[in-house]
């Protein structure tokens, strides 16, 4: 009963302050224990909006800064990549010529048993530089019979051939080799007239 009598004292001196600020005709008003105006809070109504909105616009900022970021990583990681391919590819070029010398000397291996330890020993070295060459994502273009393409075909002579359509490959002079799908050194070919 006492808490009871206790809240609504309480009630009751809050009804006669909110009737009397109601009654009093200034622009002031109490908060706590202290008296402010309503045109103070009016300014500082009108500063936290300002800060709301510097707030929103920083974190748009900083979230296009952050996703700005993520790309700029994402295009060095891909340049890194692509620099690595050209670095392979420059240094890669320089052994084709030893590539094509090994062919050359296997096409031309003895028949008879003379030289056969010998081409045997070539062709394993020949496969074993082939199977590194592989690793690094090189490729041999396809040549023989098929139709000149001068973005992978480097045309040495047109020559008439009548075993072979006009424009088809007749024999492959120097293989060609990609890396990725891209071109390392065109194939250089004989092409029918």
């Amino acid at each position: 009963m006492a808490k009871k009598d206790s809240e609504e004292k309480i009630e009751e001196q809050i009804t006669q302050s909110v009737e009397k600020i109601e009654d009093d005709e200034s622009d002031e008003t109490i908060v706590g224990e202290k008296v402010v105006s309503l045109e103070y809070i009016s300014q500082l109504e009108e500063e936290l909006e300002e800060l709301k909105h510097q707030s929103e616009e920083n974190s748009e900022g900083w979230q296009r800064e952050r996703a700005d970021f993520a790309n700029y990583k994402k295009r060095i990681q891909r340049d890194a990549v692509l620099q690595r391919r050209n670095m392979s590819g420059d240094l890669i070029k320089k052994f084709l010529p030893i590539m094509d010398d090994l062919e050359r000397a296997l096409k031309n291996r003895p028949n008879n048993n003379e030289g056969t330890a010998w081409a045997d020993g070539m062709e394993l070295v020949f496969k074993k530089f082939q199977t590194v060459l592989e690793a690094e994502g090189v490729t041999r273009i396809e040549a023989e019979n098929l139709e000149f393409d001068p973005n992978l075909h480097e045309a040495i002579t047109h020559e008439e051939s009548p075993d072979h359509e006009s424009g088809q490959i007749i024999e492959v002079i120097q293989q060609g080799y990609l890396i990725d799908e891209r071109v390392l050194r065109p194939a250089m070919v004989r092409v029918a007239k």
